[in-house]
């Protein structure tokens, strides 16, 4: 999981401005002219297919990106294709391949085989690569025909789990026609807490290493060797203080003398571009970080990341004399209208298709009925009966395995599906037959399901962390004021059942981007369990995923997690909807905005077939479109 915002504005693709006179003008040498090619976060969408909706998808797929790979080759003369990262998991095709008996030895992952017809030079490994475990991922690195890298990934021993670094022999073509050998440094890295994130896996065979401090330990090592390095970091862009063990620590890595070009990722989102405008020590139209060619493009196979260098000769090295940056997209969306820039690529789609059609077949088996539809559009303005439907399957799940106690179990779910990647990106289900389709739709990561247990200031926090999510209104202001920072991803947003509260947007947030933390902030009032207000000592065991037990952002006590259960919290829901068989969503009030004391209203955007339901919700009202085909609704509060 990570930091994201609307596909909007990941797809508003950024072209590569024309280059700057330099010392390339006046080289009397070779000039090669060298062509970088990016993927990250392919997620498994081989196809441009949305399996939630059970439906074509031309926003996303490797089989469109491949044809802009294709074409971005036959356009320039040398060329380097490599990826960076996620690539293995993030759909129901991927969570497929995961099953057992579903890839045997010697069975080539479908994302490896699509990725082979590319002909790629190298990789780095995301986190979420580790999701399914050791054996798994072994078994798919292994049907790879381009090498794997990563600095800061070690055995229990320290050794290097995978290389860290490659040196690549190629061959390119100058300008005047004259052949030269170069050698290609590449170094690969990955966030760091994949150790806490994926900690029933890795613990006792995985240790990491800082990003920074990984590449100052390999870079002076590996410069010497080549004519040009290359970092491929699995990690996002952020210029917040750097504290150690960063998750999103390419900015820093740029510091470090002997890098040529970074290709970023993790963070699903677009550079260069508008998303990092003012950043100090970033250049977010012509793509740089502290003066060095990066780029980050995107997610799903939205877009492809492109570097083009000038490289010229001087006393015998090869040097960058200048570059452009810029990133591709395979659509474009107007309104509700979405364009498909690229045609599907034959050999991918040929490589893929035995398991999209398993896949298919398995994610459409139902499994019970619903008696009332379920949705997500209006999921961060109150009780939303999609998360209810989670929090009861994790508490029936989760209740007969813990040790025998007394103390309250709540539990706690997030909206994953709310409208941050398009705007048909929401839950939205319909009375009748659920199906395995749904499921993933409800739940989309393949998280393990834990207990916590927490105290009543504990649980404040964790609350607060949640209430990040909302923009501070000014009750005095009489204008309609948008509710949501979009720089906060919906998967923050926990809902915890069992408890009621009330979330004051009128203060200001407790936690704030990039490390930000105002201990005097309180947005979490009325607190209670059964009625009674809950005192900060009172203990609480809450059921959640892997990734909250492990965070550190709630418990750094590793006696807290009390249940580290085996099984992922999709299956969970599929056995509650099972044993149930028919399916009635109790949506008891959980949490509502505290009173206000003044008429205000706040706007916020939905899909516009969130329309269906607002005469359940009577303060809502919709203003009309609101630009990429989204709905701009706004909420009356006092």
């Amino acid at each position: 999981m990570t930091n994201s915002l609307p596909r909007r504005t990941l797809l508003q693709s950024t072209a590569a401005l024309a280059a700057l006179p330099t010392a390339a003008s006046a080289a009397t040498g070779p000039v090669i002219k060298l062509r970088l090619l990016e993927t990250s976060d392919l997620h498994s969408f081989d196809e441009n297919y949305d399996y939630f909706r059970d439906t074509p998808d031309n926003t996303v797929g490797l089989t469109k990106a491949a044809t802009l790979i294709r074409a971005a080759r036959a356009q320039a003369q040398n060329t380097l294709l490599f990826d960076n990262g996620d690539t293995i998991q993030g759909n129901p095709l991927a969570d497929y391949m995961a099953l057992p008996g579903n890839m045997p030895p010697g069975h080539i992952h479908p994302t490896i085989r699509a990725m082979n017809t590319l002909n790629y030079d190298a990789a780095t490994i995301g986190n979420h690569e580790f999701n399914y475990g050791l054996p798994f991922l072994t078994a798919a690195l292994s049907g790879a025909n381009f090498p794997f890298c990563t600095a800061n990934i070690h055995n229990a021993d320290g050794s290097p789990w995978l290389p860290p670094t490659l040196i690549l022999n190629r061959t390119f073509t100058a300008q005047d026609g004259t052949t030269h050998a170069l050698k290609i440094g590449v170094i690969g890295f990955t966030p760091p807490q994949i150790t806490n994130w994926d900690k029933a896996h890795l613990t006792g065979h995985i240790t990491t290493s800082d990003i920074v401090d990984a590449a100052q330990k390999h870079i002076p090592t590996l410069r010497p060797q080549v004519d040009l390095l290359i970092a491929l970091s699995h990690s996002g862009i952020s210029t917040a203080p750097r504290r150690g063990f960063d998750e999103n620590a390419s900015y820093y890595l740029a510091q470090i003398p002997g890098i040529d070009a970074i290709f970023t990722g993790h963070s699903h989102r677009v550079f260069p571009g508008p998303d990092y405008a003012g950043y100090e020590g970033l250049d977010a139209t012509r793509g740089t970080l502290n003066n060095i060619p990066a780029t980050m493009p995107g997610f799903w196979g939205s877009d492809i990341g492109i570097i083009d260098l000038t490289l010229t000769q001087q006393n015998g090295k090869w040097l960058v004399a200048d570059f452009t940056c810029s990133t591709q997209p395979i659509s474009q969306r107007d309104d509700h209208t979405v364009t498909s820039l690229a045609t599907n690529d034959p050999q991918v789609d040929s490589a893929v298709t035995p398991d999209h059609q398993q896949t298919l077949a398995w994610i459409r088996e139902p499994i019970g009925h619903l008696t009332q539809p379920l949705n997500s559009y209006f999921a961060l303005i109150g009780t939303d009966a999609s998360l209810a439907l989670v929090n009861a399957a994790q508490t029936w799940y989760a209740t007969p395995l813990l040790p025998p106690t007394t103390l309250p179990i709540l539990s706690a779910a997030a909206p994953f599906k709310e409208g941050y990647q398009s705007p048909d990106n929401y839950v939205d289900l319909s009375a009748g037959t659920i199906a395995i389709k749904n499921v993933a739709d409800l739940y989309m990561y393949p998280n393990t399901v834990c207990a916590l247990q927490v105290t009543g200031a504990q649980l404040q926090n964790w609350l607060e962390h949640s209430a990040e999510i909302f923009n501070q209104i000014d009750p005095q202001n009489p204008a309609p004021q948008p509710l949501l920072n979009r720089h906060v991803p919906s998967y923050i947003f926990d809902v915890i059942s069992g408890i009621t509260y009330q979330i004051d947007i009128t203060q200001p947030a407790r936690f704030g981007a990039h490390g930000k933390f105002n201990a005097n902030a309180n947005r979490i009032t009325n607190l209670r369990y059964q009625g009674t207000p809950i005192t900060p000592d009172q203990q609480f065991i809450v059921i959640t995923n892997n990734y909250r037990a492990d965070s550190g952002n709630i418990v750094q006590n590793p006696n807290a997690v009390l249940l580290r259960a085996p099984d992922q919290t999709r299956d969970i829901i599929v056995r509650y909807i099972l044993a149930q068989k028919t399916i009635t969503v109790a949506t008891p009030p959980v949490w509502s905005f505290a009173p206000i004391g003044a008429p205000v209203t706040v706007t916020f955007e939905s899909s516009p077939a969130a329309a269906r339901y607002l005469l359940q919700n009577p303060q809502i009202t919709s203003q009309g479109d609101a630009g990429d085909g989204y709905t701009q609704f706004s909420l009356s509060l006092s």
